[in-house]
C-alpha cells in the first residue's frame, strides 16, 4: 500500500499494519508480529489496552476539544497526578515530545533573557535526539538529520555524552550558559546508559552555576526504565525541567513539560501556548495510562523484565563475534555490533518479531511493559539467534 499523495520523508515502507491487540500487531496479509518496539516506546501498555480504549470511547462521546481558553477537568487531573508522581511543581501540555522539548528550550531562553544575556546558551550532547523542529533539531546531536535545514538557531554548545569534564571546559570557555539538556539514557543514540554518578554530578554543577538541569525523558519515562521517570533511579535527585511524551498517551499524541522552582515561574499569561495541547481526549488517555501503570504494577514489572532480558541476551550472545555490548535500563535495551546491521530488522520480521536498529549498528528493543515471561523469552531467543547468524556470516 503506497500513494504518491504522501511526502516521501519516511522512504520506502514495506510493511502495512492494520490491527493490534495486546503485545501483537497484524499486517494486511493477516500475519501476526510480536511488537518489540512498541511504536518507538509509545505503546507501553500494548495495543488497544481496555483501560485506554474505554477512556477514549467515553471521552469521544462526551467532549473532544474546547481549546485552552477554558478550564479542562481532565487536564487539571492529569497535571495534578504528574506533579504528585514526579516531585515537580507544574506542567505545560503539548502534542508531542518535540513540542515538550521546545517548551523546555523556551524556558531556558526566557531565563537567560531575564538575566540580560544577549545569547543564552544551552549545553547539549553528542548522539542526542530531541526532536525535529528547528530548535530541537539543532539540540539533536546528529548532523544527518540537520542536513539541509540551515541556518540553524544559535545558542547550543555540544559536548560528549557522559562527560562532565567536557561541560566544565565549556564553562571555562563560554559566558551566558543557562541550562543543560540531556537524556538520562540516549535512545536514538543507541541505548547509551551513562555512569551512575552522571546525573548527580550534573545536578551539582547546575546548582553551583545556577543553571537549569533539563532532562529529556521522551523515551525513558512512563515506567519504561523501571521507574516512572528515569531520574528517579538517582535517590533524591530532581531536575528543574523534565519532558515526557511517547508512552504517556499509549498512542494518543500528548507531550508534557514539567518544571520546578524558578523554572516553574518563567511562563506567564500569553508567553506560550498550544491549541490542542492538553485537550480532553489526550488527557483522558494520559490518566488511563498512569492509573494502569500503578494498578497493574507495570513499572516494577518493567524493571524485572528488563533485567531478565538483558541477562538472557548476554548469556546467549556471550563470545559471539562482532557483538560489542548488550546494555539497557529496564525495557530500554540495546545490542551493539561492531558493524552496520540494519538487515536484522527484515530478518526479524520473517520470524514474526518487530525490532529496530538505531545509530546504524545497535539493535534497539523497546517492548511493551505488559510482556509475559514467554514473550520475553521469545524476544531473547529470536534476537540472539538472528544476531549469531548475522555475526557468523560476517566473520
Amino acid at each position: 500500500m503506497a500513494t504518491p499523495a504522501l511526502m516521501q520523508n519516511y522512504g520506502n515502507r514495506t510493511l502495512t499494519l492494520v490491527r493490534g491487540e495486546g503485545n501483537y500487531v497484524w499486517d494486511d496479509a493477516g500475519r501476526r508480529y510480536l511488537d518489540a518496539i512498541s511504536g518507538i516506546a509509545v505503546c507501553g501498555l500494548g495495543h488497544c489496552h481496555p483501560a485506554v480504549t474505554e477512556a477514549l470511547q467515553d471521552q469521544a462521546n462526551t467532549l473532544l476539544h474546547v481549546s485552552n481558553l477554558y478550564n479542562i477537568p481532565a487536564q487539571e487531573q492529569l497535571a495534578d497526578k504528574l506533579v504528585g508522581l514526579s516531585g515537580m511543581d507544574n506542567v505545560f501540555f503539548s502534542n508531542s515530545g518535540a513540542e515538550a522539548n521546545e517548551a523546555a528550550i523556551k524556558l531556558a531562553r526566557k531565563l537567560g533573557n531575564e538575566r540580560g544575556y544577549a545569547c543564552p546558551k544551552i549545553i547539549v550532547t553528542e548522539g542526542a535526539f530531541h526532536g525535529r523542529t528547528l530548535a530541537t533539531l539543532t539540540a539533536t546531536g546528529n548532523a544527518k538529520v540537520q542536513q539541509g535545514f540551515a541556518p540553524l538557531p544559535e545558542g547550543f554548545l555540544r559536548v560528549p555524552f557522559n562527560d562532565v569534564a567536557a561541560i566544565e571546559q565549556k564553562l571555562a570557555e563560554h559566558d551566558e550558559i543557562v541550562a543543560i539538556l540531556v537524556e538520562p539514557v540516549q535512545g536514538e543514540g543507541g541505548i547509551r546508559v551513562p555512569d551512575a554518578d552522571y546525573l548527580p554530578r550534573l545536578r551539582a554543577l547546575c546548582d553551583q552555576q545556577d543553571w537549569l538541569l533539563m532532562l529529556d525523558e521522551i523515551q525513558t519515562a512512563n515506567g519504561r526504565s523501571g521507574k516512572l521517570f528515569a531520574y528517579q533511579h538517582c535517590d533524591g535527585l530532581l531536575p528543574d525541567v523534565v519532558t515526557t511524551a511517547k508512552g504517556l498517551g499509549n498512542g494518543v499524541p500528548i507531550g508534557a513539560c514539567l518544571a520546578r522552582g524558578k523554572a516553574a515561574e518563567l511562563f506567564t499569561a500569553g508567553s506560550h501556548g498550544s491549541t490542542f495541547g492538553g485537550n480532553p481526549l489526550a488527557c483522558r488517555a494520559g490518566l488511563a495510562v498512569l492509573n494502569t501503570l500503578e494498578s497493574e504494577w507495570l513499572i516494577e514489572r518493567a524493571e524485572k523484565l528488563g533485567t531478565q532480558l538483558v541477562d538472557q541476551l548476554k548469556s546467549e550472545l556471550a563470545g559471539c563475534p562482532h557483538v560489542s555490548e548488550v546494555r539497557g535500563l529496564g525495557l530500554l535495551i540495546g545490542i551493539e555490533l561492531d558493524r552496520p546491521c540494519a538487515e536484522l530488522v527484515d530478518l526479524a520480521r520473517t520470524q514474526g518479531l518487530l525490532i529496530n536498529v538505531t545509530a546504524g549498528n545497535v539493535v534497539r528493543l523497546l517492548p511493551p511493559l505488559t510482556l509475559s515471561d514467554a514473550e520475553r523469552n521469545q524476544i531473547a531467543t529470536t534476537v540472539a539467534a538472528l544476531v549469531r547468524d548475522f555475526a557468523q556470516q560476517a566473520a
